[in-house]
């Protein structure tokens, strides 16, 4: 007898191992937390067997799998679930729909003596009940919700609140124009899936109110749903409010030596040439707003900061660039915002004030 689950919110609480058996394409466009993908057909098999089942039907497409694995291996795939189920116990199986690819691969690790449970309904099922979860949850949450212009330390302060979800963490982006981190960002439905997975772990944890940063509805090229999107930001804005030295410090640290450091890890030698190339991009993306003769400026006083740190390391020119980017292109804009922005501003202050705010609203 197969062993079924469809207790979705367990595997979200318990943070549960899962076993993926579709096809890698599949995994890269989208997959759940703890998910890990030791696919029963490769993408050209299952390309060769959706082939098959359109001309001539699931029976027809079912031999041309199983003629297919043959060939591959099935023992190799046993072995790696098996190798993943040992240090896995409690993990669960699931395909696409549930059906005949998790079924055979339940199936095959039962006659190794190996019983596992598969999620019924399996990948599609679970994804739309994160969907709605994820709806449902934000619809009644009281939010607060922390802005302030850029490199105020909202992010710093954010992660000093127990009973915050951080928004820019799971995009893996700063939600600015120069925001990119040298690790690239999720798939837009891993995006989502993470977010459903916090905010299901949030309502589980009891509290009151959400503390998260002021987002637009995009955050680098990952976006929230609309409907999630307006009820996270139906709720009271906290102004963060931060001297420019204090400004132009953080700005420096998160979005030159930090990110020098990641792109070096990642890139070895050339991580600093590809961190330089990205900034440069970044400054070609806002050249309309920036204006001709600003953005030839910020691009010479760059480039000097740049020869300036490769001869010496010195970080003043950075500095003065970031300040210079942060007056005449971001304060503005974010002024305008505000002005223009619906949510209600319920307080301001600097971080030890905000901070006391925020604990006072538990």
């Amino acid at each position: 007898m197969s062993l079924l689950t469809d207790d979705f919110r367990s595997i979200v609480i318990n943070n549960t191992p899962l076993l993926d058996v579709r096809a890698p394409v599949e995994f890269t466009q989208g997959s759940f937390v703890n998910a890990v993908n030791f696919p029963i057909l490769t993408d050209k098999e299952r390309e060769l067997v959706g082939i098959r089942y359109k001309a001539n039907g699931n029976a027809a497409a079912m031999v041309l799998a199983e003629e297919l694995i043959k060939q591959t291996g099935k023992q190799e795939r046993v072995l790696q679930w098996r190798a993943f189920i040992k240090e896995n116990p409690s993990a669960l199986l699931y395909c696409f729909r549930g059906g005949q690819r998790s079924g055979i691969a339940q199936a095959w690790l039962e006659e190794e003596g190996i019983a596992i449970t598969r999620l019924n309904g399996g990948y599609k099922k679970f994804r739309n009940f994160l969907m709605e979860e994820s709806e449902r949850i934000s619809s009644k949450l009281d939010t607060i919700i922390i802005g302030g212009r850029t490199g105020s330390g909202k992010t710093i302060l954010l992660l000093e609140v127990e009973n915050m979800i951080d928004l820019e963490g799971l995009a893996n982006h700063r939600g600015s124009s120069f925001g990119n981190f040298a690790l690239s960002q999720p798939a837009q439905i891993d995006f989502e899936n993470n977010l459903a997975y916090k905010l299901i772990q949030f309502e589980e944890k009891g509290f009151s109110k959400l503390v998260i940063e002021h987002e637009s509805h995009h955050i680098g090229r990952a976006f929230i749903p609309k409907p999630v999107f307006h009820n996270l930001m139906a709720g009271n804005l906290v102004i963060l409010e931060t001297p420019m030295d204090v400004r132009v410090d953080i700005t420096h640290n998160e979005y030159v030596t930090e990110a020098i450091n990641s792109y070096t890890k990642m890139y070895g030698d050339d991580g600093f040439k590809e961190w330089s190339d990205d900034v440069n991009k970044s400054l070609e993306k806002i050249k309309k707003r920036l204006g001709s003769e600003l953005h030839i400026e910020l691009k010479k006083m760059f480039d000097e900061a740049n020869q300036q740190y490769l001869l010496n390391r010195d970080i003043v020119l950075y500095k003065k660039w970031i300040e210079k980017l942060l007056v005449n292109y971001y304060d503005p804009m974010y002024d305008y915002q505000i002005k223009q922005t619906a949510i209600p501003i319920v307080f301001r202050g600097n971080e030890k004030e905000v901070l006391a705010y925020i604990k006072s609203q538990d």
